[in-house]
């Protein structure tokens, strides 16, 4: 999502953060009132020192009159509409305590802002509503949003979209939403989505998106976190899971169902019609008053992002996060402002994720772009539909997407005759070596091949048209890692996709691959106005990938402790990603630090939780390994009880005698590992099963399920080197034997996350 302002001249070494700016308080907001100056001296005294006596803090009072003056001056000098106040770095006191801190874990907080002196960094301030007011100013009349109905496009204008978000946010406080509440948004993309999640933001509430497979109990966690006034759901099985633990919502006031009749009439429980009728003959007194009160350094956004243990946290974005990471992403990829060519974007992935919102809301908002919404079922084959209609000049997905696309083009493919194949794989021959030519030239090359030019002809175009991308010029990939394999193969075929880095954290991107600076399997170049961090590199220049700039987040709602380990002392966010840069200054993502999975299908997912609860289900069990990072969906290695060699700590074959009489207890008559392992006991086999599929009905989504799973030959074990010494217990440091058993167990399986079906088929009819 990158020009050259503020880049770090050595990033592996540079460890002071840049000047930070706060935000003005007179050029947003009216009636916040400056704490007294005899308050600030205090304060700032007595946290210099708490255990002094009386009379030190007399003698520190008199040394410290010429910085309490100083402060004074400094505070009753009022900043015009456009300055900012600088303040000075971490190690430096002497404004520190009269601005707000890095960070906040308090949903009702304020941050200092990671300004800069020039470029990309010092871009002005705004808030999410004046961000959206000048792109109704410059772009009114153009379309914002389409959607299908039955066969019929409809759109809605930059005009019409402001003034239903208005409305909305009327109805949400005709409805009782709180300052500093959440609305939850539980649904597929649509422009209800986007509009409630707007809404929410301008009434001063936070818009809050959660999963859709999400369990009843996942949703009622995250909706008492955000203290939810309101839940916005798209349909009757939605509405459900809500209803189910609406008992245990204090803070709950109404329910907004967007699609489908309402299957019955409930107290508090509106149909989208009725909502909006409830504010449409508002007064705008209240929302404006609301909205001149906000500030771009306060939050208007919350993000819920797993950890390697426990719940999911809230990351708190900023009005300031939002609006200028879509400003520096949009001017950075060279986005198309409206009045010139309209750029178009299709939304399937889900929004309760920052990337999909990042991408779909707020940075073709930025630009005046037009955003088109997917049908429910888009991963299980209609995208490609949407695709074609569409034709999108920017497009967004995540490895599994690349990836079965490739699939299904090498399947029809190989179907093809004898000639098609021979022209096929001599067009992909041309492509690759031509684009990985440009690559390396960076995008720069003096003349094209005309082997190249024919292979565009015969080929490339006819791939493009048929995947719905012949108009797109920017293809992303990100959220998750994608494989070599997989860039060269789309490369072949004259698509270029780039790759992008960042986390929830970091309001989305951090860094990004453009057509004139990528390298394969490279996550790209900073976004200017950013910074990196290596790290304690190695001697090989890998360490852990830490961001600095105004995209960094807040801080985590009401968990401080969990915000300080994120962020050090010096303002860093810590990514947990081990990484390094090359001569280049392309990054390179090299590892992970924290146990977190994240799938082909960009999902993180805590895995310690999960093989805890396995072993809880199934009393067999003696480890449980959960596998999944960068992979379709989750397996799992189980090992059974059995006895250990007292002289050398190996597992051997016979189970112990808890085992034992657990076996007899299903109806088996295993008494050794062996007998069982690879599935051999089918009793042992279902009981399994059965105790994995009570794990799954658990799971807080789809994503988090066990779908396939296997018992080993052996326990693990130091010896054996599939545990790591050190850890205080057994971790993710296994041999290379056990990757290549895992590789058998379960790739070789057939796969049952196929996502998209039969249909896609016709995509690739162009290349047959």
């Amino acid at each position: 999502m990158h020009l050259t302002v503020c880049e770090p001249t050595a990033m592996s070494t540079a460890m002071d953060p840049p000047r930070e700016v706060s935000y003005p308080q007179s050029s947003c907001g009216t009636g916040d009132s400056v704490a007294s100056l005899d308050d600030i001296a205090v304060d700032f005294i007595a946290n210099e020192s708490t255990e002094e006596s009386a009379g030190e803090r007399e003698e520190e009072i008199g040394a410290n009159a010429e910085l309490t003056n100083k402060l004074t001056d400094i505070l009753t000098e009022q900043p015009t509409q456009t300055e900012t106040v600088s303040a000075q770095r971490p190690d430096s006191l002497s404004l520190a305590m009269a601005e707000p801190e890095r960070w906040t874990s308090r949903g009702d907080g304020e941050v200092n802002l990671r300004m800069g002196e020039s470029g990309f960094a010092s871009e002005p301030p705004v808030t999410v509503d004046q961000m959206f007011k000048t792109a109704v100013e410059r772009f009114g009349s153009y379309t914002a949003l389409g959607w299908k109905e039955g066969e019929q496009m409809k759109t809605m204008n930059y005009q019409e979209y402001y003034q239903a978000c208005r409305t909305a946010a009327k109805s949400f406080l005709k409805l009782g939403l709180e300052r500093y509440h959440g609305v939850g948004i539980l649904g597929f993309n649509s422009a209800e989505w986007f509009i409630s999640d707007i809404a929410a933001i301008m009434a001063g509430g936070f818009a809050v998106g959660i999963y859709t497979t999400n369990s009843p109990e996942a949703c009622q966690y995250l909706a008492e976190n955000c203290k939810a006034n309101i839940i916005v759901v798209e349909n009757h099985k939605q509405l459900q899971k809500i209803l189910q633990v609406q008992d245990k919502l204090p803070h709950m006031k109404a329910i907004i169902q967007y699609k489908d009749a309402l299957k019955e009439k409930r107290p508090n429980l509106y149909t989208w019609a009725e909502f909006m009728e409830l504010g449409r003959d508002e007064s705008n007194t209240q929302l404006d008053d609301i909205i001149a009160t906000q500030k771009p350094n306060q939050c208007c956004t919350l993000i819920y992002t797993s950890g390697t243990t426990g719940q999911p946290k809230g990351v708190m974005l900023s009005h300031d996060n939002l609006t200028w990471t879509a400003f520096a992403v949009g001017r950075h990829v060279q986005l198309t402002e409206a009045t010139k060519s309209q750029e178009m974007v299709v939304s399937y992935l889900p929004l309760s994720h920052i990337a999909a919102q990042m991408v779909d809301i707020w940075v073709t908002m930025k630009v005046g772009g037009a955003t088109y919404f997917a049908q429910p079922d888009a991963l299980k084959g209609s995208l490609v539909n949407t695709m074609r209609e569409v034709r999108p000049t920017a497009f967004m997905g995540v490895p599994r997407v690349w990836e079965k696309m490739q699939e299904k083009m090498k399947s029809v493919g190989a179907k093809s005759s004898t000639v098609r194949r021979k022209v096929a794989v001599w067009a992909k021959g041309v492509g690759l070596k031509t684009n990985l030519s440009k690559m390396n030239q960076n995008g720069a090359m003096a003349r094209t091949p005309v082997n190249y030019r024919l292979a565009k002809k015969l080929v490339f175009r006819k791939v493009r048209k048929a995947l719905g991308l012949d108009r797109c010029t920017k293809c992303y990939t990100g959220a998750a890692p994608i494989t070599k394999d997989t860039l060269e193969f789309f490369l072949s075929l004259d698509i270029p996709v780039y790759e992008l880095y960042g986390m929830s954290e970091s309001t989305g991107p951090h860094t990004i691959s453009l057509p004139n600076a990528f390298r394969l399997t490279s996550v790209g170049k900073l976004i200017p106005g950013c910074e990196t961090k290596i790290h304690s590199p190695d001697q090989e220049g890998n360490g852990e990938i830490c961001f600095w700039g105004r995209h960094v987040f807040m801080g985590y709602l009401n968990q401080a402790d969990k915000t300080e380990d994120a962020l050090d002392a010096e303002g860093w966010l810590h990514s947990g990603d081990l990484g390094k840069h090359d001569d280049n200054g392309f990054l390179f993502v090299t590892g992970r630090i924290k146990e977190l999975i994240i799938t082909a299908g960009g999902e993180n997912i805590p895995p310690v939780p999960i093989e805890d609860a396995v072993k809880e289900a199934v009393s067999l069990v003696s480890n449980a390994m959960l596998i999944g990072d960068k992979r379709k969906f989750l397996a799992m290695l189980l090992t059974i009880k059995c006895q250990v060699n007292g002289d050398t700590g190996a597992p051997e074959d016979e189970l112990t005698p808890e085992a034992v009489e657990l076996c007899r207890k299903l109806g088996s008559n295993a008494t050794r590992v062996s007998e069982i392992a690879g599935g051999r006991d089918r009793v042992i086999h279902a009981a399994i099963q059965e105790g994995i599929n009570r794990v799954n009905e658990n799971a807080t989504s789809n994503a988090q399920r066990i779908q396939k799973w296997i018992i080993l030959d052996q326990d693990f074990s130091i010896t054996g080197g599939e545990l790591g010494e050190g850890r205080g217990g057994w971790g993710r440091q296994c041999a290379c034997w056990f990757s290549a058993m895992f590789l058998t167990a379960v790739c070789f399986f057939p796969r049952s996350l196929d996502r998209l079906d039969s249909s896609f088929h016709d995509v690739y009819s162009q290349f047959q």
